[in-house]
């Protein structure tokens, strides 16, 4: 998809940078939070999940375990090293990520670790009392968009980083092509 229009250039990137701005704030809140980040409280007692109707109605007995992957998240949680691993990678990742997006530099990356790490937190809490769309999968499904359309080539730093980085890093990690002034490998189009 080519976007040549300038509104939606800035809608793009205005979407960009707000859901940067979740990740960053999410990942600071974490970091610089009166206590330390530690989700083994989550992994333990949040992964329970729900359903909701056609699957369960009525009254659902205390302790019931919907999410088939249960098991593993609470496995991980009595895990010192995962533990460690995982109480570094979320608030930090969630930085990165924020930052990746806010700058729009290299935004193919930083995109697909925030759909990668939403997918995660997707499965690990198994929502689906009120349906299959939550939180997490939304913002997976954004930030999916944000990468596949390469939106770091709109008023992002990829642009600029572009031009100087090989094809193949510009294609995967950045936002595209630099042939282009746009970013998109295409001739630019007149804007609407």
């Amino acid at each position: 998809m080519v976007v040549t229009s300038r509104r939606y250039e800035l809608a793009i990137a205005s979407l960009r940078i707000v859901v940067g701005v979740i990740f960053l704030w999410a990942g600071l809140e974490k970091v610089l939070g009166p206590n330390p980040f530690d989700a083994a409280g989550f992994l333990k007692f949040a992964t329970a999940g729900t359903l909701g109707w056609p699957f369960v109605s009525g009254e659902v007995a205390e302790g019931t375990v919907f999410n088939p992957t249960h098991d593993l998240w609470v496995g991980l949680a009595s895990n010192g090293g995962a533990m460690s691993f995982i109480n570094f990678i979320v608030p930090f990742g969630q930085i990165a990520i924020g930052a990746s997006l806010i700058l729009g530099l290299f935004t193919r990356f930083g995109a697909a670790m925030g759909t990668l790490m939403m997918l995660l937190f997707f499965v690990a809490a198994w929502e689906f009392e009120f349906g299959i769309v939550n939180q997490h999968l939304t913002y997976a499904l954004v930030t999916a968009f944000i990468g596949t359309i390469g939106a770091g080539r709109y008023f992002g730093l990829d642009r600029v980083v572009g031009t100087m980085a090989p094809s193949g890093i510009r294609r995967w990690l950045l936002s595209g092509d630099e042939r282009s002034p746009r970013g998109h490998g295409l001739p630019a189009a007149t804007p609407a």
